[in-house]
């Protein structure tokens, strides 16, 4: 079977693949293979939506604040409409969590403490009785995931880049310089293979060869449940406590609810199980009056961490042309433009867009290379 040749293939066609697809095609023939009949069918459309600069550690913030120009002014005919819309994020804190409380103002930005009765009237159904106060991220913002993404994948496409889906990695081989990637659509070849696989990048790097950097895939639950009638929730902020407990948002006049759980779990098609449901509805009923009488939706997601919670976007120190870009954790949606346009230039060897690095985004802190080091 004659390979397709290109500068650049890129495993995956989720939001991270699609975004570093779209700032590389104009600077280099890109493919994109995709495992699934459809591009971001596991994480990318299971996404609680949401910008909150104040959410990570330092270099998910610093990826967060380099990727708001883009959310706010994008390129002309990107999307149809506004990636954008008003939200707004508050963190409560109730009895026992004053600590925390004060933590999470002193290391915001842009993150006001409020008292107990300002939180209510941003969240009413919240209970009065053991709620201490709150802080209050009034820059957050909903975030078009969908149009997002089909924005990066449709700038990829006009600048001369494919999608091939139902492409699921088989064999990696590389001779010569060039990778050899074999997939039920066809065999496909570049010098460079950009590694966007998601909860399965582990699994990819070691059909190429390449060593995994433990990665962990964990579920996150969520369900759609009714607001009690006659409540217009929709000008309510996405709301939790400052313990990452549980969060809820408005949802097309319902509310979603999660626990905020990180279930450690093999890569696969996730589902929402009966016992994070339930833990789902404990904490949101303990902790707002609104009872949950049915479920009207019910979904998982895979959330896929390194071992320090930090992004891995840079060349595998061992494997070459192998490109690294995963770990994304629960922050892939809000950092998507930074770090695609970081993976576009660290891929073609060019320097850092200054925007990147006036943010304060550090290609080392997120270079594979960095467990070698530890394993030093």
């Amino acid at each position: 079977m004659t390979a397709e040749t290109a500068d650049a293939i890129v495993l995956g066609g989720g939001m991270a693949g699609a975004s570093a697809a779209a700032f590389l095609a104009g600077r280099a023939r890109t493919l994109v293979l995709e495992a699934e009949a459809q591009p971001g069918y596991h994480s990318t459309g299971r996404s609680a939506a949401i910008f909150i600069q104040n959410y990570g550690n330092r270099a998910i913030r610093s990826l967060t604040a380099a990727s708001r120009s883009f959310f706010e002014n994008p390129p002309a005919g990107f999307a149809e409409h506004s990636l954008l819309g008003p939200r707004g994020s508050l963190h409560l804190a109730f009895e026992g969590q004053e600590e925390a409380l004060d933590d999470l103002v002193a290391g915001g930005n842009g993150m006001d403490r409020i008292t107990a009765d300002e939180a209510l009237r941003l969240a009413p159904r919240v209970k009065r009785d053991r709620l201490i106060g709150a802080a209050y991220e009034p820059d957050s913002t909903d975030i078009d995931v969908n149009a997002l993404h089909l924005g990066f994948l449709k700038a990829m496409r006009e600048a001369g880049g494919r999608v091939v889906t139902d492409a699921r990695v088989g064999r990696m081989t590389r001779n010569g310089g060039v990778w050899r990637v074999e997939t039920p659509a066809g065999i496909f070849e570049a010098p460079i293979v950009i590694n966007a696989a998601g909860a399965w990048a582990d699994t990819v790097a070691a059909l190429a060869g390449a060593r995994p950097v433990g990665l962990v895939p964990c579920r996150r639950t969520a369900i759609v449940v009714d607001a009690r009638d006659g409540d217009d929730v929709s000008r309510w902020p996405l709301t939790g406590d400052v313990a990452e407990s549980f969060y809820f948002k408005p949802e097309s006049g319902r509310i979603m609810i999660s626990p905020a759980d990180e279930t450690p779990v093999e890569p696969h098609d996730v589902q929402a199980e009966e016992m994070d449901i339930a833990v789902a509805v404990d904490r949101f009923t303990n902790a707002v009056d609104i009872p949950v009488r049915r479920i009207a939706h019910r979904w998982a997601g895979l959330r896929t961490f390194a071992p320090d919670r930090t992004p891995v976007v840079g060349y595998d120190p061992e494997a070459e042309g192998f490109f690294w870009l995963a770990g994304q954790g629960g922050y892939g949606i809000q950092t998507s433009p930074a770090m695609g346009m970081l993976a576009g230039a660290l891929v073609l060897g060019e320097s850092v867009p200054h925007d990147l690095t006036r943010a304060g985004v550090d290609p080392a802190a997120l270079s594979p290379g960095r467990f070698s080091t530890l394993e030093e």
